[in-house]
């Protein structure tokens, strides 16, 4: 078969599409013919080195595609099983072995692809604004780049359970989406500021909570935005790793909470996943939540679609299909 292989950490390049033996099941694992693979920044993460595992590695957290073996010792699935999963390496593939336990069956009424898009983006939406900080009506929070892919999810979530959305975005096309995502207002972030914005859409209290993927550049802005008692939630680092600072500052600013989750501490068990899961998914299968697959592109061209993704030409989802 082939996958998407790194041999060393860097940009784009480092990706190559090789001929690689097919997977065989190990204990407690099941083989799927991939049928999508999300590209999340994540992935970006891992090529780069920012997270760092043992090389060579084949990239891609999220997929989803139909069961093609099984281990002795596998209860959860079986072969012709219509299967997606996330936040297991290996994705980036024409097969992947998959733990069985962190395999969930896609509904009827989905395709692989919108499972593949909804997975890891979509849980992540869902335990910022349900577990992380659960937004109740009344609530408004600010949404880093609003018209990503857990951004549009994020703010439909975010509606759903009664919140003020405040979203930032880089151009009029991404606040037209952000908007029609149910964003009650939007700032363009390259050309006003958006703690002024904030301050001014909440008659100067600041939002409750900022739910912040960009990092680095956003960092200090997203902290003056809250209000007291407000929180930051800094769930990515698209713009590089935020500089160590002194915890003094969240007293300072009004006894704030900061806080680094991941999803994988959020499905940590197959109960947490299966239950956030089958909500996002049910939601995504009844129209509650709309996908927005924007880019599909072929396996061999990963590097292409690491690209259109760091270079901030994407919104909604990005694909790629074996």
């Amino acid at each position: 078969m082939r996958a998407i292989r790194i041999h060393a950490f860097g940009g784009p390049d480092v990706l190559k599409f090789e001929e690689v033996p097919d997977p065989a099941p190990g204990p407690g694992e099941a083989v799927v013919r991939v049928e999508a693979a999300g590209v999340n920044f994540i992935d970006v993460y891992h090529r780069t080195g920012a997270y760092t595992a043992p090389l060579p590695r084949t990239l891609g957290q999220e997929g989803a595609g139909t069961v093609e073996a099984v281990a002795p010792d596998v209860e959860f699935v079986a072969p012709g099983d219509r299967v997606a999963w996330a936040s297991v390496s290996g994705a980036y593939a024409e097969k992947a072995a998959v733990p069985a336990a962190r395999l969930v069956r896609i509904p009827v009424g989905l395709t692989a692809r919108q499972a593949a898009a909804a997975m890891l983006q979509g849980m992540t939406a869902h335990y910022l604004a349900c577990s992380t900080y659960p937004l109740k009506p009344r609530d408004a929070c600010l949404v880093q780049a609003a018209a990503g892919g857990v951004g549009l999810l994020l703010v439909q979530i975010a509606k759903l359970r009664g919140a003020t959305v405040i979203g930032t975005v880089s151009n009029a096309e991404k606040a037209r989406l952000a908007r029609g995502a149910g964003a009650d207002a939007t700032v363009d972030y390259t050309k006003d500021d958006f703690e002024a914005a904030a301050r001014r859409l909440t008659e100067g209290r600041g939002v409750d909570v900022v739910y912040d993927s960009v990092g680095r550049t956003t960092f200090e802005k997203s902290l003056a935005s809250l209000a007291p008692r407000g929180m930051l939630v800094l769930f990515g680092q698209s713009s590089g790793a935020v500089a160590p600072f002194d915890p003094q500052v969240l007293s300072q600013r009004g006894s704030l909470y900061l806080t680094r989750p991941t999803l994988a501490h959020y499905v940590a068990t197959r109960e947490d996943l299966l239950a956030r899961a089958g909500e996002v998914l049910a939601w995504v299968r009844d129209g509650t939540l709309k996908l927005r697959i924007e880019h599909e592109f072929p396996l061999a061209e990963a590097a292409e679609a690491h690209r259109a993704l760091e270079g901030r030409q994407t919104t909604g989802k990005v694909l790629l299909v074996p």
